[in-house]
């Protein structure tokens, strides 16, 4: 085997080596997804709903991991992220400020249903988004990758 091939051998063969002694905090962090799903007006369910998704963050961060949190409401779960009676409006800006990036989303179809029953628009709260159905919403996520959870 000629010098130069020799020092090549040499060099790959440290280099996988370092590779393979690369402790885990330097790989790539793991990242969590958890889409959440309303679909009752029921206080509890939603408060148990933002109170999974601040403690998955906490328990992932913890371990120096990453979590991407959706909450999807639809039927009488669109109470949840209605601006004029929301239950836990309070609760929903405690939850943003312990889950980064925390997506609320609103069923279209359902708000377009209430909008027909009470004859006014419904107000969504700040940040929130409206999406085109909430059943199809939570399929997209499922199918991207996140673990579904109804409290």
């Amino acid at each position: 085997m000629s010098t130069g091939l020799r020092f090549l051998t040499l060099v790959a063969a440290i280099v996988f080596s370092a590779a393979a002694l690369t402790p885990a905090a330097a790989q790539e962090t793991k990242t969590h997804r958890i889409v959440i799903q309303v679909t009752t007006d029921d206080m509890g369910t939603m408060n148990m709903a933002l109170g999974n998704a601040m403690n998955a963050q906490e328990y992932y961060s913890s371990k120096g991991e990453d979590l991407i949190v959706e909450i999807v409401t639809y039927g009488p779960g669109i109470t949840m992220l209605r601006d004029d009676i929301s239950p836990v409006k309070e609760r929903i800006s405690e939850a943003r400020n312990a889950v980064p990036g925390l997506a609320l989303s609103m069923c279209n179809n359902s708000k377009m249903g209430a909008e027909r029953r009470e004859g006014h628009e419904i107000p969504v709260i700040e940040g929130a988004q409206v999406v085109p159905a909430g059943i199809v919403r939570v399929t997209e996520l499922q199918e991207m990758g996140y673990t579904y959870a109804k409290p």
